[in-house]
């Protein structure tokens, strides 16, 4: 196991404490600068509640709606320049993902001299942010709880993430009903999204983390329990629940740390995301067995066959090999069967004269040379037509 330093001190209000809101908002300032998504959180009436929490609290309140799935730097800038111009102390993100990722940049650009779209394209340094909040209304990206967040650029066709410990977030309020309004496709990508962010942690080069190998077996194992719990019945309060706990510790650092890793599927979709601006669950529920395919050989079949004795109760009697495709056979019924996503890209959503210029972006902003198997742009062209046809790789 490698060495790392662990830091994570968000603190979480599990549960019904959205009361609270007010008063922790308050700890740091009367201005608020308050961003959601579209329609869902007003429908719900959560975003009335919050509002009036706010105010009771007396906290000033500036509101900043309308961000959409794979949020766009515009906004970022938006939200930055409504942060200087009014003074704000405090940013809270009330919504999914793209909601809390939207937040925390625009809580670092809030600070920022430049144009914020530089913080990805140059790697220019978060020195400073304003303090945020998040009130997660799905159960997916883990955003609320990491110091994370990935913006689009529609003009340059990127899809782009960072890390910077100023945007972590001061504390999240995880509440297991406010997803009870998330229909069963996004519940379904939600889910995928969680399984990928384990997956590509699981198969690291390293050795030897046998408590994180168990933690993460555990957690794919809850996903695969009560996702489609959730997509049947969605109040479930115990399936909603069980996922958002998940949510969070599948990407807050927990897992990966003592790992050298580099994702494979994610990359490759932030790429698919940027041209399309697909649902980024749907992207990667049809990469990932198409992926595991790809990099199944003679020397990565004792991690693939771990992988489905583990968590789907492959039977560790039958050879490595026919273990290992069992694995990848049962992580294809969950996505496609039990979860209903489709398993394919059809040619009216992706094109194949995108695939190079994809392939290219993908490899250079990944880094996939020293992923889990080395993947070079022919590589990643092979995989994306496995999307497309019935005879994947």
């Amino acid at each position: 196991m490698n060495s790392f330093i662990y830091y994570t001190p968000v603190k979480i209000y599990f549960g019904q404490y959205l009361t609270e809101l007010g008063k922790e908002a308050a700890l740091y300032g009367r201005r608020v600068l308050l961003v959601s998504g579209r329609a869902s959180v007003r429908k719900s009436g959560l975003y009335d509640r919050i509002l009036d929490i706010l105010q009771e609290a007396d906290l000033e309140v500036f509101e900043l709606p309308c961000v959409k799935a794979n949020p766009e730097i515009d906004l970022v800038r938006k939200g930055g320049e409504l942060c200087k111009t009014n003074e704000i102390d405090l940013v809270i993100g009330v919504g999914g993902g793209s909601v809390m990722d939207t937040a925390k940049w625009i809580a670092a650009s809030a600070f920022a001299d430049f144009d914020p779209w530089r913080f990805f394209s140059r790697g220019k340094q978060v020195t400073k942010a304003l303090p945020v909040i998040t009130v997660p209304t799905t159960a997916a990206t883990g955003s609320e709880t990491n110091a994370s967040g990935v913006i689009s650029n529609s003009a340059t066709k990127d899809k782009l993430g960072r890390s910077a410990s100023a945007i972590l977030p001061k504390a999240a309020f995880l509440d297991p009903e406010n997803t009870f309004c998330v229909d069963a496709f996004q519940t379904a990508c939600g889910a995928a999204d969680m399984f990928s962010h384990i997956l590509e942690t699981y198969f690291s080069r390293d050795a030897g983390l046998f408590m994180l190998d168990t933690m993460m077996e555990g957690m794919l194992k809850t996903i695969v329990r009560y996702s489609a719990a959730a997509v049947e019945k969605p109040d479930d309060y115990e399936a909603r629940a069980n996922l958002m706990w998940t949510a969070g510790w599948a990407i807050n650092g927990l897992i990966g740390s003592g790992k050298q890793q580099v994702w494979s599927c994610h990359p490759i979709e932030h790429e698919l995301s940027a041209f399309y601006d697909m649902t980024h669950g749907l992207g990667l529920a049809v990469l990932m067995p198409k992926w595991m395919k790809y990099v199944l050989n003679e020397s990565t079949a004792e991690r693939f066959r771990r992988f489905g004795c583990q968590v789907f109760g492959v039977s560790e009697d039958i050879p490595v090999m026919d273990a290992a495709r069992q694995g990848i056979l049962r992580t294809e019924d969950f996505l496609y069967r039990e979860l209903a996503l489709p398993s394919l890209f059809s040619e009216d959503e992706v094109h194949r004269q995108d695939f190079e210029m994809i392939a290219k972006k993908a490899v250079w902003n990944g880094n996939l040379k020293n992923a889990y198997q080395s993947l070079q742009e022919e590589d990643v062209i092979a995989v994306l037509n496995a999307c497309m046809q019935e005879d994947n790789v």
